[in-house]
């Protein structure tokens, strides 16, 4: 019997990866002044002895105002670095998972409350927030504080903001770097017409309109090692009449791989409340497939992936090189030890967890 596709390795952009499975960067809002705490270290540690492929920490940003919450994890100052250095020598002494990072801006979408807090904005006069930045003065929802638009002199300062933190990351031992332009945050902010009503070279055509977002991948490329990949998540459509198309993601992931992008993580919308999603099992693999039958970038394919024989078909069939778990591993930490016993294939397990083989699966974990 072959093996299954999803356990076979691949290497993306230089780096190896032992399988096709990806851990997708979450959200955790447990830092404090942008520093990790103890809880990343036990959030990551048990992620990175999953038998995934890849390991991302979450949307870290730039400057403290990208945050998306106060109490998101940062990078762009020395005790931000020395936070996540601390938890990343936990992780790695017992777990050599590559980790990559996604770098970030939340742009309008910045200032909230936490989810489990019900996740609003928050003023700028109040405690924990702050006046949010934006390509265009337009706030997300109606009833929201409007951002300030961006000068072309800040949006320099954000490119290089971008760079620095991508310096710090290559210091910290960063496998790979993601940039966030997905989910209504800030470069998304600036590709689509919905959010971007800008006169300048940063808006009006598409060419304008990606600037940004290429500015910022050109700077990171330019700043992090050459032979370790930088990436980019994008959402392929915003699911809003008039708004960023999956057209308009090719031709962008197109001028991305001509830079030397590694990667394109296909995900959607997160733009405009307007937003209509036909949610279901596979509902963004289209566009994944889309982005790959138009480039020769490896793509990974995100979204209510959950079912083994479902990841596998996604990467037998050729929709996706890879694909990204995210609330499924938060649900279900093995998830891929449970995928390769079902599939027949093999899987790494930390030497303290050998004992947990079940009798049917003998080959289950690799020696």
């Amino acid at each position: 019997m072959s093996s299954p596709k999803l356990f076979e390795p691949i290497t993306v952009g230089g780096l190896a990866l032992a399988n096709r499975i990806v851990i997708a960067p979450m959200c955790q809002y447990s830092a404090v002044d942008g520093c990790m705490t103890d809880w990343h270290t036990i959030h990551l540690g048990q992620l990175a002895l999953s038998g995934a492929a890849l390991l991302t920490i979450e949307a870290t940003a730039v400057v403290p105002e990208g945050r998306i919450s106060y109490a998101d994890v940062g990078l762009w100052d020395d005790a931000s670095e020395a936070a996540m250095a601390k938890v990343l020598e936990s992780v790695r002494r017992y777990s050599d998972m590559p980790i990559a990072i996604q770098l970030g801006h939340a742009g309008r979408k910045a200032s909230t409350d936490l989810p489990w807090l019900g996740g609003k904005q928050i003023a700028p006069d109040h405690a924990n927030g702050w006046q949010t930045r934006a390509p265009s003065a337009l706030p997300f929802e109606a009833q929201e504080n409007a951002p300030t638009e961006l000068s072309t002199d800040e949006i320099a300062g954000l490119v290089e903001a971008f760079a620095q933190a991508a310096r710090r990351a290559a210091r910290l031992g960063i496998a790979a770097v993601q940039l966030h332009a997905a989910h209504g945050y800030l470069m998304h902010q600036f590709l689509s017409p919905l959010s971007n009503q800008r006169t300048d070279q940063y808006g009006g055509s598409l060419e304008n309109r990606m600037r940004f977002t290429l500015e910022v991948f050109d700077a990171v490329r330019a700043a992090f090692p050459a032979d370790r990949p930088v990436t980019v998540r994008v959402s392929g459509t915003d699911w809003v009449e008039g708004g960023w198309t999956i057209e308009d993601t090719i031709a962008l992931m197109q001028e991305l791989e001509k830079r030397g992008c590694a990667a394109a993580h296909v995900s959607s919308g997160g733009l405009d409340p307007r937003q209509k999603i036909p949610v279901g099992p596979n509902y963004q693999v289209p566009l994944a497939r889309a982005v790959k039958a138009a480039t020769g970038l490896p793509v990974v394919a995100v979204g209510l992936i959950t079912d083994f024989e479902q990841a596998e078909a996604i990467v037998g069939t050729g929709d996706a090189d890879l694909i990204g778990l995210a609330r499924g591993v938060l649900y279900d930490p093995r998830w891929p030890w449970h995928a390769a016993a079902h599939l027949g294939a093999s899987v790494k397990a930390p030497p303290q967890y050998l004992r947990s083989q079940p009798r049917q699966y003998r080959d289950l974990f690799e020696a």
